[in-house]
Parts: C-alpha cells; sequence; structure tokens
C-alpha cells in the first residue's frame, strides 16, 4: 500500500500581503540578491551559499541521487552523497519522498533492496533525531551522561576560538573546513566529525559552543541532529569519545589537504591511534575513525550513536 504522506497534493503558496517594511520578493538574478542581503546584513561572515532552494532545485537533486553508490562511498569527501539534507531539514522534501524514491529508483535499475539499504538507514536515523528531540526537548543543550575523557567537564572552553572560528588554523584541513562551513552552510559529514573531534579533542572547547557554531552557519543543521551529534563525538551520548588520525583523514580526503599543508611537519593528528588516545585523553579506549559505522550519510547532520546508546538518556 502506498504511504498516504506521500499521496498528499501539495499546498499552496502562502498569499501574505506585502507591508513596506518586507523584504523584496524578486530579485533579476541571484548577485543582485546577494549585494542586498550584504547591505542588511553586513555583519555577517561568508557570501550567499551556492546552494539553491525551492522546490525545482530539491527535486533535481532527488533525480541526482545514486542510492547504491552512496552506499559504498559516503565516507568519501568526493563519494556520491545526496545533499539533500537542507531540502529535508527545511520541509521541502519528507523522508517519506526521499524513501519512495530511493525504492523507485531500485526498482526501475533492477537493484536489490540492499542496494539502497544504507541510505534508507540514514533516513531512519534522520528521524530518529527527531524524535529524541520530542523526547527530550531543551534537554538535548545539556550532557546526556558524564564525559568518558577523562578530563573535567570544567577545563573545556566554553568559546571556539578565534583561529578556529575565522579558519587560521595553520592546518589545511580544518582551514578548509571551515571556509566550506561559512561559505556553503554545507559539510561532508567526514569533515563534520574531523572537525567537531579537532575543536573537542585537541583544543579542549566545550562541545555546546561547537554545536552552537555549526547550527549558526549550516543550512541543513537543526538542533537535534546537530547537538546530539556533536555529544556522540565529546562522549556525552556515547560511551565513548570520537576521534581520528592523519592516516584515516588522508584516506578519505584522497590526500588533498596534508601534500601542501604548512602543517604537515608538525600535524597534530599524526601518530597512532593508540599514541593520539593516550596524548588526548586521561581515560583510555576511545573510539577512533575506521571510515565504517562512524562516518554518517545526509540523510542526518552528522553522526549516530552506537546501538547500546540509540535510545533517549533521563
Amino acid at each position: 500500500m502506498d504511504d498516504p504522506v506521500t499521496q498528499l497534493p501539495a499546498p499552496p503558496p502562502l498569499n501574505w500581503a506585502v507591508a513596506e517594511d518586507d523584504l523584496p520578493r524578486k530579485f533579476p538574478n541571484r548577485d543582485v540578491f546577494a549585494q542586498h542581503l550584504e547591505q542588511l546584513f553586513p555583519q555577517i561572515e561568508g557570501g550567499l551559499s551556492p546552494l539553491r532552494g525551492g522546490r525545482d532545485a530539491a527535486e533535481q537533486q532527488l533525480e541526482r541521487m545514486n542510492a547504491k553508490r552512496y552506499g559504498r562511498s559516503r565516507n568519501h569527501l568526493d563519494g556520491a552523497v545526496t545533499q539533500l539534507s537542507p531540502y529535508i531539514r527545511h520541509g521541502v522534501l519528507s523522508l517519506a519522498e526521499v524513501r519512495e524514491a530511493v525504492f523507485d529508483q531500485l526498482r526501475q535499475r533492477r537493484q536489490q533492496r540492499e542496494d539502497g539499504a544504507t541510505l534508507i538507514k540514514e533516513l531512519g536515523w534522520r528521524d530518529f533525531w527527531q524524535r529524541m528531540w520530542t523526547g527530550l526537548g531543551d534537554q538535548i543543550n545539556d550532557n546526556q551522561e558524564e564525559l568518558n575523557t577523562g578530563h573535567d567537564p570544567n577545563s573545556y572552553g566554553r568559546n571556539v576560538p578565534d583561529d578556529i572560528r575565522t579558519g587560521r588554523t595553520g592546518l589545511a584541513c580544518m582551514d578548509r573546513f571551515q571556509a566550506d562551513l561559512v561559505e556553503t552552510g554545507w559539510l561532508h559529514n567526514h569533515a563534520r566529525l574531523w572537525l567537531a573531534a579537532y575543536v573537542v579533542h585537541w583544543r579542549r572547547v566545550h562541545w555546546k559552543a561547537g554545536a552552537d557554531w555549526f547550527l549558526r552557519h549550516l543550512l541543513d543543521g537543526d538542533p537535534a541532529s546537530n547537538h546530539l551529534s556533536w555529544q556522540w563525538v565529546a562522549s556525552s551520548f556515547s560511551h565513548k569519545p570520537y576521534f581520528f588520525n592523519r592516516d584515516n583523514l588522508e584516506r578519505y580526503s584522497q590526500g588533498r589537504f596534508c601534500t601542501d599543508c604548512p602543517s604537515a611537519g608538525c600535524c597534530p593528528f599524526e601518530g597512532s591511534y593508540a599514541q593520539l588516545e593516550n596524548q588526548l585523553f586521561a581515560t583510555p579506549a576511545a573510539s577512533h575513525d575506521t571510515g565504517g559505522t562512524h562516518g554518517r550519510g545526509r540523510g542526518a547532520t552528522f553522526a549516530r550513536p552506537s546501538a547500546a546508546t540509540a535510545r533517549p538518556k533521563r
């Protein structure tokens, strides 16, 4: 039986009356629109995102989706991610609609359901975050459990350092991720994980400061998946903190950052997982990035907890 959600007609456009202080509704082109926004909000970082909004753009992106390739390559920065998350976040596409599009694609290409399983699971995680938010409410802003890093929670800074926030860390990877975040409002999920781990574990900044920073810029960011995922990295929503090393970053970024990085000779991510674990945490047995189960897809904003922690903390 067809899902009734997918059978609902599209709502008519809202017919708001025009007020004198309203923003103009029509512009000759995006450049004029961008200039208008810069005049209105001169203090805002970054320009107009290259990501286009609206139903037409969402449908075009949905057509470009390749569920099978997504499952095989999503952890790589050049992998076949869907980039549907901004449209899902703002209700332009529903989870049910994306799910049905995946099933339709598998049928048309005579592929097996297993070929779309990874993407379908990611849609499920997106729904999970929202249900968590429904249950927790504003408590998503609080630690769901004690940190498992061995460090005093009061030892974490409460502000994102200026060099991270402005992209001047001297680390080519982190500075590029910052630029993408601010200039486009979107980051590949593996980049989100790496940047979050750097902020929390290498720079010892409280996860809430990083989560608020992300939420200020991400076009697909919502408090549910964003904040709870930062907690997953920090270990206040997981039994282990998440971290990575240089080998992992090079593998899944195809080495694009390390060759010309000004910090290549003194990379803070250099070393085995055991060495970094001893360096970063007072308590051993942290969760490191293998590029497998810890990477997240585009159906949700960030990382998911393990099965053992995938439940509301009351």
